[in-house]
């Protein structure tokens, strides 16, 4: 048997976030088979946004990051950063990055996101409302932060537009 230290920070790390992602596909599930997907979506959003400002708040902590002085750009994105750090697994194959001032970028490689494949599987991709790129935008909430995205972002991306990318705004004072 490995030890921990064997096993080692990055492994704990994916090992911890795909339970909890299996964790939350399977609370989906449950709602979706109890509920249907209408309650199963709205269910999930308020469990996300009810999560963002405790999830953010323990990343702050663990990072040493007043999250009082995300106030620019430079702030914003060490936050961004440090809260992907920690909730990204490998199997998420996703990048984004920050090409301009005030301007966050993502994209998910070719139709790889765990969720799409999930609700495809389950048959409900065309009624799915995103919970991934809504938890991102509840982080922004958390902290106060103004940005605009793209219209159409209520559903699944690679549903509706064959690819799931695009790009949050910033709007600092």
């Amino acid at each position: 048997m490995k030890t921990i230290e064997e096993i080692g920070t990055w492994g704990l790390k994916e090992h911890i976030i795909k339970n909890w992602m299996t964790h939350d596909a399977m609370w989906f599930f449950q709602c979706l088979e109890t509920y249907g997907i209408g309650e199963a979506n709205r269910l999930n959003k308020a469990a996300i946004k009810a999560l963002a400002p405790i999830e953010l708040g323990r990343v702050c902590d663990l990072f040493g990051i007043d999250k009082t002085r995300i106030n620019d750009f430079d702030a914003l994105k060490d936050i961004i950063n440090a809260a992907f750090l920690v909730s990204k697994g490998d199997f998420m194959s996703f990048t984004y990055h920050f090409p301009r001032k005030n301007c966050l970028m993502w994209e998910w490689a070719g139709d790889d996101c765990f969720a799409y494949k999930g609700m495809k599987r389950l048959k409900v991709i065309d009624r799915y409302e995103c919970g991934v790129l809504f938890r991102v935008l509840c982080w922004l909430d958390s902290l106060g932060i103004r940005y605009e995205v793209p219209a159409g972002l209520a559903g699944c991306l690679m549903h509706t537009a064959g690819k799931c990318s695009g790009e949050v705004r910033f709007f600092f004072p």
